[in-house]
Order: structure tokens, then sequence, then C-alpha cells
């Protein structure tokens, strides 16, 4: 049974988005009405939201991972939870440490997917872009259910033991695929008949699941732990640095074959969620790969609805824009794919408005996501923590935040380029810097506003 609209008013959708562009603003508005329309209670499977092929009535691991970020902008916090729960509890021996691919509104395994534990669909970066979205949503929601409930922590640990243990068949830390595994166990969230034994994708999810992991022992005060998850994480990405970069192509290899060789053709998503988990560090590789992969836009509506993510997370705003228009656009095939409206929603809210929560100390930063065309953006009832924010960037040189949770929150205001001073609330202070991966520098300033308070942060008076 879908819920009605009049039954989620007070906790969903109340973020309300206008910009000075009027193609912007009819855009994100049919992301919204969309996305929201995917939103369901009352099954036996509980709160979800549709993150599949919509007549399926199911949600995968995968796209779940990937429209946490637009959920969260629309209130669906617990939905997410409540998938995510579900996926967890359901990791298993008998599966070799898989969970289900993709779960439907009855609380079963979808058929089309799953016919029994011998033969089921699954990508094997699914575990750790899962565990990786997890720390996420402790990030935006400050739920320590992510950091200590034993059903998470479970699939945390297993996922880095047990289940690269009994897929990695060569022992080099890595799970790999063989052609007669079938569908059980593909190397890829590239769905076609390769069969690479690796694919760039999955060893940039389990780089940042690395990562992640090494943050939530910190937190718990596992020191030790923290480092040597790090140190497995640099190995790793040392090795991608190194021995998949094809010097003559200019780019990463997309995966290795079957014979161990690799595939040096662009790969789709396998060269480009590298981008998306964070995973080059070299920047002139990096750059290259971005060029890359908004010159190849995405083999389909799922893959490109990354690269608005992808491109305000490394300050091509331009570039983002135009994936936000092309994603919105009435035209586009298949846009009714529930993960294009998510997709929308969250580069909106971790792009555009550039919004960096960190439930550890409870602080918020931004950094203004806006492309040159683009005058303002104005977004009120921003879901934080287990409040709201207001935010409005004029630009990427004015930013103005109000507190409407209920307790005080430490807002850091960044903004490209090197200010002598930045303006609060017209007062001059010195701020302090930071630089990106392409060395290009940030100003910024900390500010703390009590409940109530508005505080504006400007370049220039």
């Amino acid at each position: 049974m879908k819920s009605q609209p009049q039954e989620r008013t007070k906790s969903i959708g109340r973020v309300a988005v206008r910009t000075s562009d009027e193609r912007l603003n009819k855009g994100i508005a049919w992301a919204k009405e969309q996305a929201l329309s995917y939103v369901n209670d009352g099954d036996p499977v509980g709160k979800w939201y549709e993150a599949a092929l919509p007549a399926r009535e199911s949600f995968c691991v995968r796209d779940v991972s990937h429209q946490s970020a637009g959920a969260y902008m629309l209130g669906l916090k617990d939905y997410t939870k409540n998938m995510l729960h579900k996926f967890a509890q359901h990791i298993a021996g008998e599966r070799d440490w898989c969970t289900y691919w993709e779960m439907n509104k009855e609380d079963r395994p979808t058929p089309v997917d799953y016919t029994d534990d011998s033969d089921f669909w699954y990508n094997l970066p699914a575990n750790f872009d899962f565990l990786h979205c997890c720390y996420r949503e402790y990030m935006r929601t400050g739920d320590e259910d992510y950091l200590h409930h034993a059903v998470f922590t479970r699939f945390y640990d297993k996922s880095l033991t047990d289940y690269i243990e009994v897929w990695d068949k060569d022992g080099d830390g890595t799970p790999e695929h063989y052609a007669y595994y079938g569908r059980r166990g593909i190397a890829s969230y590239v769905e076609d008949g390769l069969h690479p034994l690796v694919a760039g994708d999955l060893l940039a999810a389990q780089y940042a699941a690395f990562r992640a992991y090494a943050e939530m022992k910190r937190w718990c005060g596992q020191q030790e732990e923290a480092e040597k998850w790090l140190r497995k994480a640099d190995d790793l990405q040392g090795q991608y640095e190194t021995e998949w970069w094809d010097e003559k192509a200019g780019r990463f290899s997309g995966c290795k074959l079957q014979d161990r060789s690799f595939h040096n053709d662009y790969y789709k998503s396998a060269n480009y969620l590298p981008l998306y988990f964070g995973f080059i560090g070299d920047s002139l590789k990096l750059k290259l790969a971005l060029e890359d992969a908004i010159r190849y836009d995405g083999y389909n509506v799922e893959e490109q609805s990354h690269l608005p993510d992808i491109c305000c997370k490394y300050g091509y705003r331009n570039q983002a824009m135009e994936q936000l228009l092309e994603l919105t656009d009435e035209r586009l095939h298949r846009r009714e794919y529930p993960e294009v409206s998510f997709a929308v929603m969250g580069a909106v809210y971790a792009g555009l408005l550039g919004i960096e929560p960190d439930a550890r100390e409870r602080t918020v930063a931004t950094l203004p996501g806006l492309p040159d065309e683009l005058g303002f953006i104005q977004a009120d009832a921003v879901p934080l923590f287990d409040g709201e924010i207001d935010v409005r960037h004029e630009g990427c040189e004015a930013s103005a935040m109000t507190n409407r949770c209920k307790h005080p929150i430490q807002w850091t205001a960044k903004f490209p380029g090197e200010y002598e001073r930045l303006y609060v609330n017209g007062n001059p202070m010195p701020p302090a810097y930071e630089r990106d991966w392409n060395g290009d520098v940030h100003s910024k300033i900390t500010v703390v506003l009590k409940e109530g308070d508005t505080v504006q942060v400007k370049c220039h008076l």
C-alpha cells in the first residue's frame, strides 16, 4: 500500500528548493515528486522506497547505497535504515557471505534475482558499497546503530574478513570472479557478458569500505584496528595507481580479464566509480579520469545518475549543472528509473548546496557548488542530524545558514578561492585555508549557531 501524501507531510518531503534558473527549478520539483512517489509503507517489509526497476516493487543493494543521500534530503532516513537493516540481516555463510541482491515488498528476495543459495544474482562490489553507505548514513544522521548495532557490525566484520576470503581464490586480498560462476559473484557493477576477473569499481568500493571501517573503529576507540584498515586502503590505492594505469591510453584499465590481462577500453562504471569512491589520489591521473567520465557520459541512466555528484565532488560545477538538466529533461529515456530522481536530490544536497555533515562532533560544513550561470540557491527545511537547517548560497561568494535544530551547531562556511578576510554578518574575520585535490585554495571560517540563529558569511562586502 502506498503512503498517502497527507500521511507524510509532517516528516517527509519538507525540504523546499528554489534557484535563479527556472529550468533547474522545474527539474528539482520533478525529482522531488517522482522520488516521493516511490515511498511505501504498510507492506510486510516495512518502510521502503523503490530502488530497482519500478515494476519489480523492490530495492537492491547498489541502488539503495546510491539513493541514500537523496533519500536523506527528502526526510527518508528511517526508510533507508530499514532497508539497510534488512540487507544486513540476510548476510549468510550459505551464500558465501553475500546478502540478498534485491528484496521486495513482501520481505523476500526478489525472484528474478534469486532461485536458491546456489543460484542468485550478486555483484561483488555490493558488500563494500553497503558498508560505505552505512558510514555516510551515520555521518548524516548521527544514528549510533550504524556504529554499534550487532546486525550492522556483524555485516561489516563478515564483509571485510570471511566475504573477502571466500571470494579471493588467488589470495591477493581482493575478491575475483571466474566465468563459470555465472551470475553468482560478478566482479563489477557493469552487467555484460565480458566476465572480468576483477574490475576497477570492485577495487574502489573495497577501498572505500576499508577507509569507512577504519573511521568507525577510530570512533569506537580502537586506534590500532583503525590504522590496520587504513594501511590496507593505502596499499590497495597504491596497487591501483601503479599496476592499473595504462600510460599509452592515458587512463586506468577498467578491468582485468580471465587470462589476467588488462582490458584497456573505457569500461563504463568500472572506470568512473573509482571517482565516486574517492579512490584516485594522483591529481594528474584523477583529472584525466574525470575528463574521460564526462566525455563518455554514462552508458545508461543508472550510470549517468552518478555524474552530477562526481562533477560537484571535484569542482566541475558547470558540467554538474549540465548533467542535472539532462537527467531531469522529460525527453530522457528511462527518466522514471528511481535512481535518477533520488540522485538529483542527492546532488542538490551534497553538490549544489555542498553540505558536509559530521555527526561525530555535530558539525556541518558547506562549500557552494553553483555553476557560473546560477545566481543563487535557497533550500529550506534541509534535514541535519535530528533537526533541520535553511541554507542559501549566492554564487560561490556568499552563504547563509539558519539553525532550526534544538541544539547549537557548528558551521564551517567554505568558499573556493583565497581571501584575506571573510565577513560574518558584516564583521571582517581572518579565514583559515585548505587545499582541494587539485591544489586549489579554499577559504573557510567556523561559527556557532544557536537554535533560531541566522548567520551570513560573505567573501566581499
